[in-house]
């Protein structure tokens, strides 16, 4: 059965996104960027948000950007092709290899599960990804931690009164102080 990873970026205090909405400190160097190339490739299907479809967007005509670097058109490489699905209620239409979500996230997800294919089913969003752990359908949660406090803003992790025990996997520390932790949930 396919695995249901969340990965994000996330602030050493626990925000994807600060108080005031940014993010600008998730700015990847290099060797951050080439793990984030080497995780998209274990990804079979990538389920977002509005918010984070939003963003990604970006990525569909960044390619024909002439400063890019060769790291950059490898992930749009990658991430164009993708399959994606976009749960959104004010969408009416999304582009490129994505499409609106057609029920609830634990549907979709078991409808994933259920079809033959390869590959994570990646969560992107904190929004998104609180609606799965509440439904016990997260397998592993992938943080990749900046050294940075926002002091408040999206938490990463949703915050209820479930308690979840989790395994670690794997630990990779950057150059630049960014730590990766990869957590599997004990079921």
């Amino acid at each position: 059965m396919r695995s249901v990873t969340y990965s994000m970026n996330v602030s050493l205090d626990g925000y994807i996104v600060g108080p005031d909405g940014r993010f600008d400190w998730t700015e990847p160097d290099p060797e951050v960027f080439r793990f984030w190339i080497d995780e998209i490739r274990e990804v079979g299907v990538h389920l977002m948000g509005r918010r984070l479809y939003e963003t990604m967007l970006y990525w569909e005509t960044a390619d024909q950007d002439p400063s890019f670097d060769d790291a950059m058109r490898e992930w749009a490489e990658l991430w164009n092709p993708l399959p994606k699905v976009v749960f959104s209620t004010t969408l009416s239409a999304v582009r490129g290899s994505a499409r609106l979500a057609s029920g609830g996230v634990a549907e979709e997800i078991e409808r994933l599960r259920a079809e033959p294919g390869e590959g994570d089913i990646a969560i992107g969003g904190a929004t998104l990804a609180a609606e799965a752990a509440a439904a016990g359908l997260i397998d592993e949660y992938r943080a990749v931690v900046y050294p940075v406090l926002v002091g408040g803003g999206i938490p990463f992790f949703p915050r209820s009164e479930r308690r979840v025990d989790l395994e670690l996997v794997e630990t990779r520390a950057f150059g630049s102080g960014v730590i990766h932790l990869r957590h599997r949930v004990v079921r």
